[in-house]
């Protein structure tokens, strides 16, 4: 009986082992299935900030490059503007320069080429000894030269019977040429 009992006890521990171990590698291969699936998650997981980071960056560097590009424009439009304003001035000077004394009387002498100078009064910021020099043929020949408070620079010729006049001041011709400045391309 006592080889029975010894027996029966190696069974049942055989048994128990047997379902110990079973129940182990139950337990192992659960554990195995969840780490894999943890360790898949995190990959993924992973994988998925991966990509959103990624996407960002490239959004970053579009819009960078889209600044880059318009700071760019902004400063060729700004150093366009500037060049411009420059000849502007460089432009009036020059014209003021030349819309004095001798000059004024041949761009006026100009003007008159070909018309009754009898017909036109000259209208000038100042009448002075060297424009009365410069115009004494056209004067003898029946143009007036007056001084008048609407011209700074330059002349006006009016026709004298008050039908029209011809603007030939500084700002006059400065409006007749800026448009060729204004279309230079700068690139």
């Amino acid at each position: 009986m006592e080889l029975q009992i010894q027996n029966l006890v190696s069974s049942i521990r055989k048994e128990g082992i047997e379902a110990a171990n079973k129940e182990a590698e139950s337990i192992i291969a659960e554990a195995k299935k969840k780490a894999d699936s943890i360790v898949a998650d995190g990959k993924a997981e992973a994988q998925q900030y991966k990509d959103t980071a990624e996407k960002e960056i490239s959004i970053l560097r579009e819009s960078a490059v889209v600044s880059a590009d318009q700071a760019k424009r902004d400063a060729v439009l700004s150093f366009k503007s500037e060049i411009q304003a420059e000849f502007e001035k460089i432009l009036a000077a020059d014209i003021r320069k030349e819309l004095t004394g001798e000059g004024l009387g041949k761009l006026i002498r100009a003007a008159m080429a070909g018309e009754d100078i009898s017909a036109y009064t000259a209208e000038v910021a100042e009448v002075n000894d060297a424009l009365k020099s410069e115009l004494a043929q056209e004067i003898r020949n029946g143009l007036e030269i007056r001084p008048t408070k609407g011209v700074q620079h330059g002349f006006r010729l009016a026709a004298k019977d008050g039908s029209g006049y011809f603007d030939c001041s500084d700002d006059a011709i400065m409006e007749m040429l800026m448009p060729y400045f204004r279309n230079l391309d700068f690139q």
